[in-house]
């Protein structure tokens, strides 16, 4: 079990960056494949970026490849570094945990959930 906190939304101009982070409780972080999702007003959750327990490999979403970086430090934080922002990518950003599964972008594998944290980009 994990609970997951992120931080780091905000509204930023196009072109712009920002750092999400995803706190997870537990000494057991290391034993989860990490993921980040967003989700915008009328649309399905979609999968960004997933890292794999070790975080020796990655995964990103076509949308956001060569813009966004998923990290994860050594203790018990997820990290996406956002990049050249779009609009299209405002979004609530979720950071999940999943420990059954591979390195995967399925919403529906995911066992734990953080709260979400809100970014917004402007014209």
């Amino acid at each position: 079990q994990v609970q997951l906190i992120e931080s780091g939304g905000g509204l930023v101009q196009a072109g712009g960056s920002l750092r999400l982070s995803c706190v997870a409780s537990g000494r057991t972080f290391g034993l989860y494949v990490m993921g980040w999702f967003r989700q915008a007003p009328g649309k399905e959750r979609e999968f960004v970026a997933a890292i794999s327990k070790s975080g020796s490999s990655t995964s990103y979403a076509d949308s956001v490849k060569g813009r966004f970086t998923i990290s994860r430090d050594n203790a018990n934080t997820l990290y996406l570094q956002m990049n050249r922002l779009k609009p299209e990518d405002t979004a609530v950003y979720y950071c999940a945990a999943d420990r059954s599964n591979p390195l995967n972008r399925v919403v529906a594998d995911y066992d734990y959930w953080g709260q979400g944290t809100q970014v917004t980009v402007s014209l």
